[in-house]
């Protein structure tokens, strides 16, 4: 994945955090499916076909090799961790991100979302807590283009070339019920909210709604 490099802080992250846990405190690590939406900027990409390969374009414009740009949407998964250093309050981090791309006109795109968060539980025990988290990250935007190349009939290569990449500051909130279904692993359906400054520069919004459904291990809440 193009995408891998991002993830390394979180990684970096989930190992520090247990060698900061104390007896006292949680340790959670989760992984996590659902998916985030942003509609469409209503821009259009050229066709490799045009004189004007990967120009911007008018989709009204009647133009047929005009390509329209896709909203913002798909499965994404999520990978995240956090201690709870009290009842109440805690640190964790967290990478959202689409495991496969999708098309944006002619281009194919894959989004990732990365946040490190303040964490606050104003109710929890032993079989469930309500999470709230506020953090900022940064949104990421990777483009390539697939082509095909042949030698006759012989043999054929699809070849994915990166076209670059559009990264934005972004601030993130998100709200969530951790259900314990054993003594250590949870349940936890959250909804995110992305707000990126200048996202409207690939799709129609700044803001980017989220809903994920996390699977996950604590170390601490059920003793």
């Amino acid at each position: 994945m193009k995408c891998s490099y991002c993830l390394l802080p979180l990684f970096a992250l989930l190992c520090w955090l247990p060698t900061r846990a104390s007896a006292q405190a949680a340790v959670d690590a989760n992984i996590g499916f659902g998916t985030a939406h942003s509609s469409a900027a209503g821009a259009g990409i050229e066709s490799p076909l045009s004189n004007n390969a990967f120009g911007s374009c008018s989709v009204s414009a009647g133009d047929s090799l005009c390509q329209a740009t896709p909203s913002l949407g798909g499965f994404f998964m999520n990978l995240g961790g956090d201690i709870m250093f009290t009842h109440h309050l805690g640190l964790g981090a967290e990478a959202s991100f689409q495991p496969a791309k999708s098309d944006y006109g002619p281009l194919q795109y894959r989004q990732t979302f990365i946040d490190g968060n303040f964490l606050y539980e104003p109710f929890s025990n032993k079989r469930w807590a309500l999470q709230l988290q506020g953090g900022l990250g940064a949104a990421r935007t990777g483009f390539s283009f697939a082509e095909n190349s042949c030698v006759g009939t012989a043999v054929c290569v699809n070849q994915v070339q990166p076209v670059g990449t559009a990264t934005h500051f972004q601030v993130h909130a998100g709200a969530g019920v951790q259900v314990f279904v054993t003594e250590h692993f949870f349940i936890r359906p959250e909804f995110d909210l992305h707000y990126v400054p200048n996202l409207t520069d690939q799709f129609g919004s700044n803001a980017v709604p989220m809903f994920m459904v996390n699977f996950g291990y604590s170390s601490g809440r059920g003793q």
